[in-house]
């Protein structure tokens, strides 16, 4: 079992926090909030998993195993209920319906702690989540934090060692939300890399989907390797141009989490690039994924953005001429071999 010291505080003490988004990850991370909190808020989308969960304590459509204390956890299908009683809100759904979960909110976000757990952009709009969240609704960049690292929900249904990292430019709030974090099972690093971190765990499923690819062409693991060495060469030039702070792109939350996503069979975005390279068309591979592989949908975005900058990145453009311009996957890997070193 977890140490469960912060249950022990007056609950007074402790911020209230929401997760909205029922996924994988967004269970994930409702199970660790759930080691170490008195009460836990949750916005679910369907009135059936609402249901589901308060009476079989169970999501029944991801992490079924996991088993929730129904005592801790407030489930709503009322995104207002849930950003009105709490002081940190993580958003764990998939970028593509951000937008739409947020259709109905009328109560302001200004003054609260919003956190980001999304690997995706807004691809309307071609911006990372907190970026959207500073633009759109007013939250200064110091109350936006980020949520990543080499850290698949699967891992954390199982209670395997897993590491996240999380960012914030206010130290003592990374601290907090570090210290709900931390479990048993889970360790927790601090950065105040917020932009950088939100667009390498973009960057990185886009990186899995090509290694998925590359799987499914038939190439081998030395390839692979080759693969995402030149992956985190080229994160680490967007980076650079894009959030030019100081960072070492060594670190898990960068490095750790494209070698996860690129190699792990839990990576959906792996197994998106595999069908693709099998000679799945796009469309089939979407319908016969249950889960959102992130990447698809951010490497039109990540494009568009490497090009206003005039980023050159090979790995980068391969994927997106295979998923959005139909090219030959076979043929664009073969050119792409010659690129790499």
């Amino acid at each position: 079992m977890a140490d469960n010291s912060n249950k022990g505080e007056d609950s007074k003490s402790l911020p209230r926090v929401g997760v909205v988004g029922s996924g994988s990850f967004g269970t994930a991370i409702t199970k660790i909030l759930c080691e170490n909190m008195k009460s836990v808020n949750w916005w679910v989308r369907s009135p059936y998993v609402k249901g589901y969960l308060q009476k079989e304590q169970r999501n029944p459509n991801y992490l079924s195993s996991v088993e929730f204390d129904i005592n801790i956890l407030n489930t709503t299908n009322d995104i207002n209920e849930l950003v009105e009683n709490s002081d940190i809100i993580i958003f764990v759904t998939p970028s593509i319906y951000l937008l739409d979960s947020l259709s109905e909110l009328k109560v302001p976000l200004k003054g609260k702690t919003v956190v980001t757990a999304i690997k995706g952009l807004i691809p309307q709009e071609s911006k990372i989540i907190g970026e959207y969240f500073h633009d759109t609704h007013a939250i200064p960049y110091e109350d936006i934090g980020v949520i990543a690292g080499p850290c698949h929900a699967e891992e954390i249904a199982l209670e395997r060692l897993s590491y996240l990292t999380v960012a914030f430019q206010n130290e003592e709030k990374a601290e907090i939300l570090a210290n709900l974090l931390r479990c048993d099972f889970v360790n927790v690093t601090l950065s105040n890399d917020i932009i950088g971190t939100e667009h390498a765990a973009v960057l990185k499923n886009v990186y899995a989907i090509s290694a998925g690819m590359a799987h499914g062409l038939g190439y081998g693991d030395n390839f692979i390797a080759l693969l995402l060495s030149n992956a985190i060469r080229e994160m680490e030039k967007y980076l650079k141009i894009v959030s030019p702070i100081e960072r070492d792109i060594n670190d898990s939350v960068y490095l750790g989490d494209l070698l996860v996503t690129g190699y792990s069979y839990f990576s959906r975005n792996r197994m998106f690039g595999n069908m693709i390279g099998k000679g799945y068309t796009v469309k089939s591979a979407l319908m016969e994924m249950n889960q959102v592989p992130e990447g698809y949908y951010a490497t039109n975005g990540i494009f568009k953005i490497a090009s206003e900058y005039d980023i050159d990145l090979p790995i980068l453009k391969t994927v997106h001429k295979i998923i959005y311009k139909e090219k030959s996957a076979p043929k664009s890997f073969k050119k792409l071999t010659k690129k790499l070193s």
